[in-house]
């Protein structure tokens, strides 16, 4: 018989008067799962995370965290999630050492206590131990407010975009201590609006204006791609954008690195023939220059893909969970 999931979502709804925050959103999050919401400021994310921290009720479906119900088992459940909001809350006016002692006692325990579980994270704070939360680095912010929401050892971490606004370096940093807690055992549930960061979660689901587009692993996403993706290179990609955007077949063109990405609306046609297409539409437009290739998709071109299309959850597609 499989676990309990640590957690167990169905149909949660929220509005804010007539915007529709969430709509209907169904998920499951297994113990121990590195799991991932990835997607644009304004898809929902913050809401559904204070929902789910037991920070905000509802307005529709339910949810389970750690088994219980996270509107009636709510005092419960608290001491045993763990925190960490899109902005940096602690003090500023404190130190690193007396932010965290704080947070320490609020759950009756001790940095010294707990040094054991926040060691891997504290080790880097510890020089800064003196200085105040507001004079650290954007990075250092970051693991400051993880050390927070870790001191007195929850079973569930949920991070709301803990590394928007802070630099690649500090990202990576970041995503290497996550991987160091998971594998210590610990449930994490993380948002992001940074489509490479999914890469490194076990499962994610993509969200957009409060719906799933799709559920799965970052390589199922990935190879979910069903039509032709080309990596178009030349000289005045903005000449070259503008006239890709007008080609009969073009389902989506976007820059992508150096280069252009090309998706086809056919569903059909293979890739060679695709790529023979757009050398002759931008022949046509004067651009002779083009160097059009295979590309291999990633979960961000899915994610453009799927952002016309009915969301993975809503009740024309079933509502499955891909359980």
């Amino acid at each position: 018989m499989s676990a309990a999931p640590a957690v167990d979502a169905e149909r949660i709804e929220k509005r804010f008067g007539a915007t529709v925050a969430l709509a209907g959103l169904t998920f499951h999050v297994d113990a121990g799962e590195l799991f991932g919401f990835v997607g644009p400021d304004g898809g929902g994310k913050t809401t559904l995370f204070r929902i789910l921290a037991t920070l905000m009720l509802p307005d529709g479906g339910r949810a389970r965290v750690l088994g219980a119900d996270v509107v009636a088992d709510l005092w419960s459940l608290r001491p045993r999630i763990g925190y960490m909001p899109g902005r940096f809350s602690l003090y500023p006016d404190l130190s690193v050492r007396e932010n965290l002692g704080f947070f320490a006692s609020v759950f009756g325990t001790t940095i010294e206590h707990e040094r054991g579980r926040i060691a891997p994270i504290y080790s880097q704070l510890e020089p800064f131990a003196d200085r105040r939360a507001g004079a650290l680095s954007g990075g250092m912010k970051q693991k400051l407010a993880l050390c927070c929401a870790l001191v007195h050892r929850p079973e569930i971490l949920f991070l709301d975009e803990p590394t928007t606004g802070v630099d690649a370096v500090s990202r990576r940093e970041f995503w290497d201590l996550l991987g160091e807690l998971k594998r210590g055992g610990l449930t994490i549930v993380v948002s992001t609006p940074y489509m490479d960061e999914a890469t490194r979660c076990d499962r994610v689901a993509l969200i957009q204006r409060g719906r799933l587009l799709a559920v799965d692993t970052p390589a199922r996403i990935a190879a979910s791609f069903d039509r032709p993706l080309l990596a178009v290179h030349v000289a005045d990609r903005y000449r070259a954008l503008l006239a890709l955007r007008d080609a009969p077949r073009a389902q989506a063109v976007y820059p992508f690195g150096e280069s252009l990405r090309y998706a086809d609306s056919r569903a059909d046609v293979g890739v060679d023939a695709a790529a023979a297409d757009v050398r002759a539409w931008l022949a046509s437009h004067g651009i002779s220059d083009a160097r059009v290739e295979p590309a291999t998709p990633t979960v961000e071109d899915v994610f453009i893909a799927r952002m016309g299309a009915p969301a993975a959850h809503e009740p024309s597609a079933g509502g499955s969970d891909h359980r």
